[in-house]
Parts: C-alpha cells; structure tokens; sequence
C-alpha cells in the first residue's frame, strides 16, 4: 500500500483485504496466552512460550524506555498492571526520557539502554543488527503489521511501530473561529494568513515552534513527502544533486517554517519554549497550531475544557494534481536491546504491548496491526478529500544509502539542527538567508553522495 489511498478506501481496503486475516477479537483471543512478535513469523514457539506452561514461566527484571513522559505514571502503570496478570513473574521498570531520542543515542554507545525501548529515528538501517534483537522476516511479519520494512534490514525486522501517524498539523479550532478563519488552508500562502489573522484578532499564540524541545522539529520532516505526492520520492533523493532546491519538497516545507518565524507569527522567544506547557496551551486556546503527528491529537484534546475544539489539518500544500497528500507511516518503533539479559521477558512486553495494550488507539493513532478500525480523530482528513501516502521501501541494492549519505553530509534529516538554524536565521541570530542554508545543504548533499555512491 506505497501507492496513494483516498482516506476511506485505506479502511474500506485494510477492512476488507484483512478480513480474512482475522479480527482484533481474533487475535485478542490468539495472543491471550503468550504469542510473540518472533511467533508471528514463522508460526512456532507459541507452545514453548506460552506461559500457562508451569514448567517453563516467563520471568525476569525489564527496563522499558519510553518518550511519554506525560502518561508514564498513570497509563503505563495500568498497562503494567494488566500485563502482569499475564506475566506476573515479569518485573516491569518504566524510565520515562523528555530528550527521548538525544539521550538514548547517548546510552547505546554502552550496553545501558533499556531492555524494551523505542529505536530513535536516526540510527542507520545497516546498524540495526548491532543494538536490536532481530524479531522475524519482514516477509511474515509485514502479514500482521504495517510499516515492517521501516526499522528492517536485509530481509529481518528489527522494530515494529507503536502507532501509525497520519503526519499534519494540530490546531484549536476556537482560536481560528475567533480569528475569523473559516476554511482550513491548503496553500503556505493560505496558512500564513491564517497565522496573521490569529495574530492580529486574538490573543493566541498563532503559531508555536517548540524550538528549545528539538525533536518536535522533526515533525516537519515527513512533509518532503506530502509536498513530493509521491511514494518514490525519498528513495530518489539519493540520485539527485539539490534535494533542497527551490523546486523541491524540502524548500518548500522549510519555506514555510522560516516565513512564520521572520514574521513574528511564533512565540515571542523560541529559545525558551515548553513541550509539555505548549500541549496545554494549545488545549486552552493559548496557541493556534503546532506541526506534530497524528499521535498528538488525543494528547491535546485530554488536556481541552472542550475536546472538539481540537482539529487535525492536512499539511497544507495542494499538489499540481490538484490534490493534498499526507504522509503516513509508524511512529517510533519498538525494539529489544540485542544485550538485554532477559530477552524471553522482553519479547513478551513487546509483543503484548503491541497487540493487546490498545496503546494506538488510546492515543488516537492507527493501529499497527493490520484490521484494526481506523481512528475517529482522522475524519477531517476524509471531508478534504486527503489522500495518504507513504514511502516506499528503497531497493535491495540502495538499502541504507539514502542514511550513509545523510551521515555523511553531517545534515541530518531526523536532527533538530538545521530545522532550528532556520529559526535562528529568521530570528536574526544568524547572518545567512534562507536560501543560503538551502544551497549549503545542497553542497554537503551532492559532496557526500560523490564520496558514498562512487
């Protein structure tokens, strides 16, 4: 499913193509007892596993890492407590990280990083295999779950998505109305004036860069596919010069983010934003919108006086087609640490979090597992007309080369660091254009796919 799907004919498609599949009462039913990712994949070890088998409990002291700082306290508590009726020789430690993605890159230059963790973004594709127990063939695993082929290599899957996202924007649907903005954009031009109106006509924040969190910078990165409208796009950067030229996705994402800042449409000081304060103040109408993923909806709309003034908007670029598109893809994907010393237990929190947890769609998003419904927080998305869209997966002789040349070039595309030099540059705070990044970028690009791609 690479190729474009109006919103409605994915869930008519994953309803009807999944059906025989089973349903999620199915396969609640299946993995009641002890039914691993692994299991999934080549059909044995569900006997060996299962933990009604008194011979042979599961048990063993985890450390799962996890980015929710917000609900590791309460939800996560539950999700133990559940799990544990299963599992109760499984002791389950949860070590919540704000600068989630920074400090576990940190932690795998050692053997302390978790038992059970999400695998950050950025660590190569040909890496997996040095710090990620493998879980099965993307063949057999990629029957009963989306997104297999994004953490795997050379055939085996190293990672499963939590959530799937629709990628777009968060808004208040309050502060637009009382800005006068009646019709979600679907231009740059168009979302910029929306940010003006909600400056000029209210006392909102209209735009928030949660700048100083660095990782939520990276939610503009999947745009280069909404804008691009087309599943190849990314793999074809690795035969281009000037990924970042002015006729290209990544000028036109990265345009907009610099317009809203060189014309004050953000926070008075971006330097000092508040992830976990910006929730709440989009929630209370104190900020008009945030470029973040799907998951965020449920998030915002917990922490809302009134949740249907929360809204999702497509990013808002309509293509010469004459249509908008939505990148969609998984979330962060959960893996094991390759030196955890209770893997079989690790296994077991994996799988059951995946599969019976309902942590997907208890945050709104869309389900990993395949037949799953899809979530009502989408249904914007089916009145514009939007069609998601997703990568697809690079060929066998070009695995892994789109991040040996991102390493490479020092850009990197799931780092903060050029998304907030676009910032500083429309801040002031730094002597260089827009397009003077851009066609730095461009040099360090087409420099270090000589060197890799020789």
């Amino acid at each position: 499913m690479k190729k474009i799907f109006p919103l409605i004919l994915i869930l008519l498609l994953l309803t009807s193509v999944f059906a025989g599949c089973g349903s999620k009462d199915d396969k609640d039913t299946e993995s009641s007892g002890n039914q691993t990712v692994q299991d999934t994949s080549d059909n044995k070890d569900s006997n060996e596993d299962d933990n009604t088998n008194e011979e042979a409990p599961i048990k063993g002291d985890i450390t799962v890492l996890t980015n929710r700082t917000d609900i590791v306290d309460t939800v996560f508590e539950e999700y133990k407590k559940a799990f544990n009726n299963l599992y109760p020789e499984v002791k389950v430690s949860f070590e919540a990280i704000t600068d989630y993605a920074g400090q576990v890159k940190i932690r795998m230059n050692t053997e302390d990083y978790g038992d059970v963790l999400l695998i950050p973004n950025d660590v190569p594709v040909q890496d997996l295999p040095d710090f990620f127990e493998p879980l099965g063939t993307q063949e057999a695993l990629s029957k009963d779950y989306l997104f297999t082929e994004e953490k795997a290599y050379d055939g085996t899957v190293y990672g499963i998505p939590v959530v799937v996202n629709a990628q777009g924007i968060l808004y208040n649907k309050k502060v637009f109305e009382q800005a006068g903005v009646s019709t979600l954009p679907k231009t740059p031009e168009e979302f910029l004036d929306a940010m003006r109106k909600i400056k000029d006509n209210t006392e909102a924040i209209p735009y928030y860069t949660n700048y100083a969190a660095g990782w939520t910078m990276n939610q503009w990165e999947p745009h280069r596919t909404s804008v691009a409208g087309d599943s190849d796009y990314v793999n074809s950067m690795i035969h281009m010069d000037d990924p970042f030229g002015p006729d290209k996705p990544h000028y036109q994402v990265y345009r907009l983010l610099y317009d809203l800042v060189k014309e004050g449409l953000v926070e008075t000081d971006p330097m000092t934003t508040d992830w976990e304060l910006s929730k709440q103040w989009i929630a209370d109408g104190k900020i008009g919108a945030m470029v973040l993923g799907s998951w965020a909806i449920v998030q915002a709309q917990e922490l809302a006086a009134n949740p249907d003034d929360i809204g999702y908007m497509p990013f808002p670029y309509t293509n010469d087609d004459g249509k908008i598109y939505a990148a969609s893809g998984g979330d962060y994907k959960i893996g094991i640490n390759k030196n955890s010393k209770n893997k079989e237990a690790a296994k077991a929190w994996l799988d059951w979090f995946i599969n019976e947890s309902g942590f997907a769609i208890d945050q709104g998003g869309i389900s990993p597992v395949i037949g799953v419904e899809f979530p009502t927080t989408l249904s914007a998305y089916q009145e514009l007309g939007v069609e998601l869209i997703s990568n697809n997966p690079p060929s066998a002789e070009e695995q892994g080369l789109l991040d040996q040349v991102d390493q490479e070039a020092e850009i990197g595309f799931w780092q903060p660091d050029y998304k907030q030099r676009i910032i500083e540059a429309a801040l002031g705070n730094r002597s260089e254009s827009f397009d003077d990044i851009m066609n730095d970028l461009n040099k360090k690009w087409a420099k270090a796919r000589t060197e890799i791609i020789k």
